[in-house]
């Protein structure tokens, strides 16, 4: 399986609406969400029936046994993370809590156990088409884990797919390391401001540290055309692929809202991803 990775070095460049327009154009039978925090490809792809929900369970939390309690104040006195506190008895704040298990083993009265705590929802959509997402509990910390269980679950219910399209996080954390696991390419969404230039850069050498090929795109490029040559000057420098620009268009907007895919209708942008797109897939299977 050839796994195309879609990402943007910050949220709002259009990096969502090319992965709904490739999965449309590839008539992609595999894909998947992995922007666990505010996961919105569904709303695009109109995938969602016969759907397997199941409970992502992330880092362990503690739990203090009201009866077994001596009330001794350790465990309070050495959470470095301050989530357990005194209210009618020691009790502990799972959103601060880090699963670390220093209460747990200083215990004297054995009151404190560590319990596997729910931090998301795993969602598998499958029909003619296999689409894996997740949602991540708000204030949970382990979205890079959440990510790599999203891929997985893609990659076992549709082993004999032969390209998924995936949508990865803006930015450079934990969920776009998980994210660049295993990839063969990603397509970098850039936009012609300074912020953009920027966050362009810093996910081109994240995805040199994993060895994996990058190409790049610009998106309503014609909003700054001299912040375009720039992005296009960088990556002849630095011998990376330019598969195309995409120019400022209302009509996005009115196709997404139509809850439809921008390659759904013919209008300049749709035209120039779909030259992006033919670029893009020429470089994943050229190998």
């Amino acid at each position: 399986m050839k796994q195309l990775l879609i990402l943007s070095g910050k949220g709002g460049t259009g990096k969502t609406t090319i992965a709904s327009a490739f999965i449309k154009l590839a008539n992609a039978k595999a894909f998947a969400d992995c922007d666990v925090d505010a996961p919105n490809l569904h709303l695009v792809i109109n995938n969602t029936v016969n759907v397997k929900s199941s409970h992502y369970y992330g880092l362990p939390k503690a739990e203090i046994d009201s009866n077994l309690c001596i009330k001794c104040d350790t465990c309070r006195n050495l959470c470095r993370f301050d989530a357990i506190y005194y209210d009618d008895g020691y009790k502990v704040d799972s959103y601060a809590c880090e699963g670390c298990g220093v209460c747990e083993a200083m215990c004297q009265a054995g009151a404190i156990s560590l319990k596997p705590a729910i931090d998301g929802n795993l969602k598998l959509y499958v029909n003619d088409t296999v689409f894996s997402t997740a949602q991540l509990k708000m204030g949970s910390g382990t979205s890079g884990m959440l990510v790599t269980e999203v891929k997985q679950q893609l990659k076992s219910a549709a082993n004999n797919v032969n390209l998924a399209i995936i949508d990865g996080s803006p930015g450079i954390g934990c969920p776009v390391i998980a994210s660049l696991s295993g990839v063969d390419l990603v397509l970098i969404v850039a936009e012609p401001s300074i912020s953009g230039i920027s966050d362009m850069k810093r996910i081109i050498k994240t995805a040199e540290s994993f060895q994996t090929k990058s190409v790049v795109c610009v998106n309503k490029y014609d909003t700054n055309k001299e912040n375009t040559e720039k992005i296009e000057l960088f990556c002849k420098k630095y011998k990376l692929p330019f598969v195309g620009e995409i120019p400022f268009d209302k009509n996005v907007v009115k196709a997404i809202n139509n809850n439809q895919s921008i390659v759904d209708i013919d209008c300049l942008a749709s035209r120039a991803i779909k030259g992006i797109f033919k670029k893009t897939i020429e470089i994943l299977f050229e190998d």
